[in-house]
């Protein structure tokens, strides 16, 4: 298995990354605060590919909580130097045929550009988030790592479709996800004012994967989309409030792990949290209390969920007219190791790449180092988009 995963089984073809539950097996959401935690049932994601043949090789290490660019900020596996996603390190590399992940802020995506390799992250309430270490349940949802789209669909046939046990699942029993539909006539829109913010390799990936979409038949067109920035705030406000409400239940008592010295309940509570918790997820925390103040909830919390629905009539404006947008899914094609207290906003500033689809819950396919996007329930359009492309690149 690639260096960048943590072994927990002998065989297989599926990675699991560690915000996802596997019975009997450690998961720590990348966190120390939940090290030596061992699940009694595994995800629902989890447990239908199981029933489908597939077998769980590994557990990959994740950043905690998924707050972090691609898992550098992992308790058990920190990174330095140049920067990988493990669970997608893991597919590049050809340990697993494919790998489960959880998109909460666009790691998975930036992850599967850097290694060249295909995520989804599906629309939202298709794949049941039972089994999910949640963070914000507004906007997080499972994935699917591969190869390319074939693998894609293959394993989104298994895992998306109702499940009672899951709130937030949507009452389908299961959805259809299509690599050969024709793709010629179909139009989509590069979003300019992403692609300029991109560096030199991001933007000659998107032009390249721009041309193979025309020799396909595939009318492209530039656009600016200002919503994207206003997004990525609302997203960041929304996110960090949920995610503060979630980890409170890592307290030292109940959940999570409890520091060796206290003198008395309140020390028990911070000493716990303060060992437990990284720099950026207590910076995440410290926000979010903010936004959730009562001096602040108005401005901040209450604005953000009208943005969201904002957002999401712009996009439905805008695929009435393209089948699909195109745009890098990060802002180069390469990470180095940085100092974890630039985290905070380093993940802000690389997340408006990402933020509309977890915002609006809108499926977006990362392929060829570039994202695509589209209107809800349309995974058909952008894993054919896809796969048309990766055969043009064979």
């Amino acid at each position: 298995m690639s260096k960048y995963t943590t072994i927990v089984c002998e065989n297989g073809t599926v990675a699991v990354d560690d915000t996802l539950l596997v019975k009997g097996v450690c998961a720590t959401a990348g966190s120390r605060m939940l090290e030596g935690f061992k699940p009694l049932f595994s995800a629902e994601a989890v447990t239908r590919l199981e029933q489908a043949g597939y077998t769980v090789k590994g557990k990959t290490a994740v950043g905690e909580f998924g707050l972090d660019l691609v898992g550098e900020f992992s308790y058990e596996a920190p990174q330095e130097g140049t920067l990988h996603g493990a669970a997608a390190a893991a597919v590049a590399e050809g340990d697993v045929r494919l790998a489960l992940g959880v998109d909460m802020n666009g790691a998975p995506r930036r992850a599967a550009a850097l290694e060249g390799i295909d995520f989804l992250k599906p629309t939202y309430g298709t794949v049941s988030r039972y089994g999910v270490i949640s963070c914000a349940a507004s906007g997080e949802q499972v994935g699917v790592y591969a190869k390319d789209a074939q693998g894609v669909a293959e394993a989104m046939a298994i895992i998306a479709g109702h499940d009672d046990k899951d709130g937030t699942s949507l009452p389908e029993a299961s959805y259809t996800y299509d690599v050969d539909r024709p793709v010629a006539g179909m139009k989509v829109a590069v979003v300019k004012n992403l692609l300029d913010a991109a560096d030199d390799a991001a933007k000659a990936k998107t032009e390249a994967y721009v041309q193979a979409l025309r020799a396909a038949g595939v009318t492209v067109e530039e656009i600016t989309v200002d919503a994207f920035a206003v997004a990525n705030t609302a997203w960041q406000i929304l996110m960090t409030a949920e995610t503060c409400n979630n980890v409170s239940r890592y307290d030292g008592v109940k959940f999570g792990h409890r520091a060796a010295n206290y003198k008395n309940i309140d020390e028990l509570y911070v000493n716990s949290r303060t060992e437990g918790f990284n720099f950026l997820t207590k910076a995440v925390i410290l926000y979010g209390s903010d936004v959730l103040s009562k001096n602040r909830y108005k401005d901040c919390y209450d604005k953000s969920l009208r943005v969201r629905r904002v957002i999401s009539e712009t996009m439905a404006k805008l695929f009435e007219t393209y089948d699909a947008l195109v745009m890098p899914a990060c802002s180069k094609m390469s990470y180095e190791s940085y100092d974890i207290h630039d985290a905070f906003k380093t993940v802000f500033d690389e997340s408006v790449f990402t933020a509309v689809p977890n915002l609006i819950g809108t499926p977006a396919l990362v392929s060829g180092g570039v994202q695509l996007t589209a209107k809800m329930y349309a995974e058909s359009t952008l894993l054919s988009l896809a796969h048309a492309v990766e055969k043009e690149g064979k």
